[in-house]
């Protein structure tokens, strides 16, 4: 991705081998420090924020080759790494190193040891890739004087880009020093990297994505004299805001934003995180439906990552009035399509606050929208009509559901089974029943006794006495207890010989 598109282009990581090819240089390889200044600076250096490497022992189906590397880096001494990589006999290519130093992050004196090994076969062409990863693994170690001596070896080879000091500045960021990210961008145009607008926006997102944004706006105060500030940098100072729930200086961030630059239908990133930030405020949604009223004026718009985001928030706080003015305003807007797992929170909170007409009106409109019902959707629904007694609209949600094979779960369908018979319903008990016969073999007991009771309190004598030997030649638990009640009535019918048929089946299973 372009380093002018998003603020993803500020990741901590390094870019990939195609953003920094174009530095690409086949200078020589200059070594980086020595054995001992490893040693020292690691006792030396505090990592007050300790980052979690991804192990090449995490990653399935590695290369055979890749994993012989990174085991060898994990477990030989850095004096020894050299002999023991040339035993092996094996050949790198440069897309050999970048992945191996990927997966080396834990072991930095040992990957370095072997970023040099591997450039004698390379004839110091590495990748300005393999390059950047060098210098974000001892930057993350808090290694930094061996990271600039990195830095200068690539300075030389010409391979510097705004990558490596974006990797720089979330390294000293990480380790709480934040200054010395700030006088490392103050310096870089010494190093042929300009300090403009992009390098700038990289230094505040490092520091914003640490929690740290009341430094980031300090130092853009300082220079914004000297640094026109764009679109992207106030997104990445109201983005910190969002994550650190500081409505007041978010407020204030946009009004400056607003002020510098007016309103850009292109600007979505910022609007989103600033109404994110006004839903979990004080005013909550009335402040967000107040920007979103402003904003519809200057034809401006969030993306649907807001909308998903508000919702889970007013289904949080039960607050199905708020939801559903948000709903009208996404739906009112014909870009925007709400998705079922959209859907499947509105219906929830709909349900939640007995509101099952709406839920109901929202399942309906669904498709005419494009998107579908999946079980989850019908789920929702199908609880929630159990929990309140709508049996004529249960019965008729669940054909559909059976119809469109989006199936109840075994909990909701032994809910069912209970409320039908409850009802005084049979038919459809027995529907419900014989749906989980075919779809469901495990913890079946209790439904069934229920059932066949329930069958025998309706007077539905044959159906119970069916069901209760159906049931005994599935080889799913009759309770005794079950069997006595049946006993009881099946002799006051003067039908003795159906309860000594039942009770031999029982014995014989």
């Amino acid at each position: 991705m372009s380093m002018n598109n998003k603020r993803s282009r500020h990741a901590s990581s390094p870019p990939s081998h195609e953003q920094t090819k174009r530095y690409h240089s086949s200078s020589a390889l200059n070594p980086l420090l020595n054995e001992h200044q490893y040693r020292d600076q690691k006792h030396e250096q505090k990592i007050s924020k300790r980052p979690t490497f991804v192990s090449y022992l995490e990653i399935p189906n590695l290369p055979p080759k890749i994993k012989l590397l990174c085991d060898i880096i994990a477990n030989t001494p850095s004096l020894n790494i050299e002999n023991i990589l040339n035993d092996t006999g094996l050949r790198v290519s440069q897309e050999d190193v970048e992945q191996v130093l990927k997966l080396s992050y834990r072991f930095p004196a040992p990957a370095v040891k072997f970023f040099r090994w591997s450039g004698f076969q390379l004839k110091d062409n590495h990748s300005p890739y393999a390059w950047n990863l060098v210098v974000d693994l001892l930057g993350k170690n808090c290694l930094f004087d061996a990271m600039w001596d990195a830095i200068k070896s690539m300075k030389k080879e010409r391979l510097l880009s705004l990558a490596t000091f974006a990797s720089v500045f979330s390294s000293y960021v990480a380790a709480d020093r934040v200054q010395e990210a700030i006088m490392t961008f103050e310096i870089m145009d010494q190093y042929g990297i300009p300090r403009d607008i992009l390098a700038l926006n990289s230094l505040l997102s490092a520091i914003c994505r640490d929690g740290q944004t009341s430094q980031a706006q300090d130092f853009l105060r300082i220079a914004k004299d000297k640094i026109r500030p764009d679109a992207d940098t106030y997104a990445i100072l109201l983005e910190g805001w969002e994550n650190e729930t500081n409505v007041a200086n978010a407020r204030q961030t946009f009004d400056e934003m607003v002020y510098k630059i007016g309103w850009d239908p292109a600007n979505v990133p910022a609007y989103d995180s600033f109404l994110k930030t006004l839903i979990k405020g004080p005013d909550g949604i009335c402040a967000a439906m107040k920007l979103l009223d402003v904003m519809k004026e200057r034809k401006c718009y969030p993306s649907m990552k807001f909308f998903k985001s508000a919702l889970e928030e007013c289904k949080k706080m039960s607050d199905d009035r708020g939801a559903s003015s948000l709903w009208e305003v996404m739906v009112d807007r014909n870009t925007l399509k709400p998705d079922t797992q959209m859907y499947n929170s509105m219906i929830g909170l709909y349900c939640h606050v007995n509101k099952l007409d709406s839920a109901k009106k929202l399942l309906d409109e669904m498709v005419f929208n494009g998107s579908f019902p999946n079980s989850q959707t019908y789920n929702i629904l199908f609880q929630y009509l159990v929990r309140n007694r709508r049996l004529r609209e249960l019965s008729a949600i669940f054909t559909e559901m059976v119809k469109n094979e989006c199936f109840p779960s075994q909990a909701n369908c032994s809910l069912a089974v209970r409320a039908f018979i409850d009802n005084g319903d049979h038919y459809m008990a027995i529907k419900v029943w014989k749906f989980m016969l075919e779809n469901y073999e495990a913890d079946m007991e209790e439904t069934g006794n229920l059932l066949v009771n329930g069958l025998r309190d309706l007077n539905r004598i044959p159906e119970a006495v069916k069901y209760a030997e159906d049931m005994i030649d599935r080889k799913i638990k009759l309770n005794s207890s079950t069997l006595t009640k049946l006993k009881q009535l099946l002799i006051k019918m003067g039908k003795p010989f159906l309860y000594d048929e039942l009770l031999k089946r029982w014995k014989n299973h």
